[in-house]
């Protein structure tokens, strides 16, 4: 044997032990997730603004619309100047009513799906509601809640817990039922009861479905509160932006619309950042924005 040449380590029962291939190193320190390659968040998000406020300007300078059409962003900007005190005290209204309308959306939803997925024989109940809630305009809703609840933040809240219940019950009911056809095998095989199939296996397969369903909730949260205020209110981005419509102030409006998409980003972020936090184990679907 040539002098260059040593045996591979082995074990005690005798079997060559390989070493082990270390897993991928991120710049940061940690092992890298899979499917996490690509720009940084903070970076594509720059990046895609810079591109889309390029072509804005552009098409101004090229087409040269009335202002009342399309302001170009120097005037928006001019708007974040000389109102800011005004857009931020409403951007303050609008955003607390998206974030305490997702909190109750996402309560509401996970119980329903909870309920139906533990209580199988309550679906015929409550389907049917849901679908009603859902099938619903958004637009015929609004002024219903406005009169009952009137002109302040519980309407609005409720408002934007209405269109994101429905995406959260769905996507949990839907993972909950759709569990690992072998592990529900496995535990009929050792008389597992129904709450400790559901406890260990229904509802540990479906946080997936569960981190799905809170993405598409944080990209409708801003829906309801703003639908809401259009219909009635005494303050936030919405009433903000139908004034400026009424005076044909585009720009204004313009202003309001960065702010409230500005919301939604956040908002969005949040919702990944916590549910990474929460469920690093779960596989990346694609959707996440981290």
């Amino acid at each position: 044997m040539s002098p260059h040449l040593t045996a591979p380590p082995r074990g005690p029962d005798g079997v060559p032990r390989r070493k082990p291939t270390p897993s991928p190193r991120r710049p940061g320190g940690g092992a890298a997730r899979p499917g996490s390659g690509g720009l940084r968040p903070l970076t594509s998000l720059l990046l895609v603004g810079g591109v889309v406020l390029a072509a804005w300007w552009a098409l101004v300078a090229i087409t040269a619309p009335p202002p009342f059409m399309l302001p170009g962003p120097d005037r928006v900007a001019r708007v974040f100047v000389t109102r800011w005190a005004e857009l931020a005290s409403n951007a303050a209204v609008t955003g607390g009513e998206m974030a305490i309308g997702l909190a109750l959306g996402v309560a509401l939803g996970m119980a329903t799906a909870l309920l139906t997925g533990l209580l199988p024989w309550t679906v015929r109940l409550i389907q049917p509601l849901v679908v009603v809630v859902q099938a619903l305009p958004v637009f015929a809703v609004a002024p219903v809640l406005v009169l009952w609840l009137g002109f302040g933040l519980a309407s609005k809240v409720v408002m934007a817990a209405l269109v994101i219940f429905f995406p959260v019950a769905s996507a949990l009911s839907d993972a909950i039922a759709r569990a690992d056809p072998g592990l529900l095998d496995l535990a009929r095989l050792h008389h597992a009861t129904t709450a400790q199939t559901f406890r260990h296996i229904r509802l540990p397969g479906a946080v997936p479905g569960l981190i799905s369903g809170l993405r598409m909730a944080a990209t409708l949260a801003p829906i309801g509160a703003i639908i809401g205020e259009w219909v009635g209110a005494s303050s936030g981005l919405g009433l903000m932006m139908m004034h400026a419509n009424a005076r044909m102030q585009t720009d204004v409006m313009f202003a309001a619309l960065t702010l409230v998409a500005a919301m939604a980003l956040l908002l969005r972020l949040a919702v990944d950042l916590l549910t990474r936090r929460w469920a690093p184990w779960a596989p990346e679907s694609g959707g996440s924005l981290l």
